[in-house]
């Protein structure tokens, strides 16, 4: 190999391989993604905050409801960006980088949000083992990166989703967190939501009536945390409400699935004797 063949091959190597010029274009859909990475900036900043504040105040730091339901509601405006980028992608155009824009989004609204959560929630109590709270924390924020890394990987048969979706995990970890006071057992649960992101359980993706079910239930939580944070005085029934109609949902999934597969079995033994 010459000298010229050696720079040229260089150079061929060194050359951009995509649209250089339309990867920094950023479309509609790249803008609902930012917006969900700034809603899951902004909740962190806000759980923050609620720790910042009271430590300066003094005394031992616990925190407040408000503070938390902020978040929350940040997060939920942060899932229905999630929910309508593929519609305007799909709608209009996507850029380049829209995928990675998208995957990253999610990483900060519900992976590192979520698990940051779980650390105020359950790391300023004497209940549990401060070192238990950052594992289950962690549980979270890994297994919504390897979820989402295995997402862009891993196509099912069906369709559907591997593994419970990171949004829908982020919202069952922050259903856990209002629900229950730390313990043991709501850490479990917390790792059980953590297993499930990672698990081969086949979710159905949200398409036309599932879809717009999804969308009206978002918008339903964010109506009763709004007035949960507007109205304190009322209780919080809205939020048990939300919490525990999240939990049944991703709980009863898995088990429709493990019936039907039984079913299948059975049916196959059936035709086969």
């Amino acid at each position: 190999m010459t000298a010229a063949d050696a720079g040229s091959w260089q150079a061929d190597d060194e050359e951009p391989r995509g649209p250089v010029g339309k990867a920094f274009r950023l479309s509609a859909a790249d803008s609902l993604s930012l917006g969900n990475a700034i809603c899951g900036f902004l909740a962190v900043c806000v759980l923050a905050s609620s720790a910042i504040q009271s430590l300066k105040a003094g005394g031992d730091f616990t925190p407040a409801p408000s503070y938390f339901a902020t978040a929350v509601v940040l997060l939920l405006i942060g899932a229905t960006c999630d929910l309508f980028d593929g519609l305007v992608a799909r709608r209009f155009r996507a850029s380049a980088m829209g995928a990675e824009l998208d995957n990253l989004a999610d990483v900060i609204s519900f992976g590192f949000a979520p698990a940051f959560m779980v650390v105020i929630w359950g790391g300023f109590t004497d209940k549990v083992p401060f070192t238990a709270v950052v594992a289950a924390a962690a549980a979270v924020l890994v297994a919504g990166v390897v979820r989402l890394a295995r997402f862009a990987c891993v196509k099912t048969k069906s369709g559907d989703f591997m593994g419970l979706p990171i949004p829908m995990g982020a919202m069952t970890v922050i259903s856990i967190v209002m629900l229950f006071q730390p313990s043991v057992y709501s850490l479990l649960a917390v790792l059980g939501v953590a297993w499930l992101m990672v698990s081969r359980i086949e979710y159905p993706k949200p398409k036309g009536q599932l879809a717009a079910v999804v969308l009206g239930w978002i918008m339903i939580n964010v109506a009763f945390l709004t007035f949960w944070v507007a109205w304190p005085e009322g209780g919080d029934l809205p939020i048990k409400i939300g919490a525990t109609m999240q939990i049944a949902l991703v709980a009863a999934i898995p088990l429709r699935v493990l019936f039907y597969k039984r079913e299948q079995r059975k049916e196959a033994e059936r035709i086969g004797s």
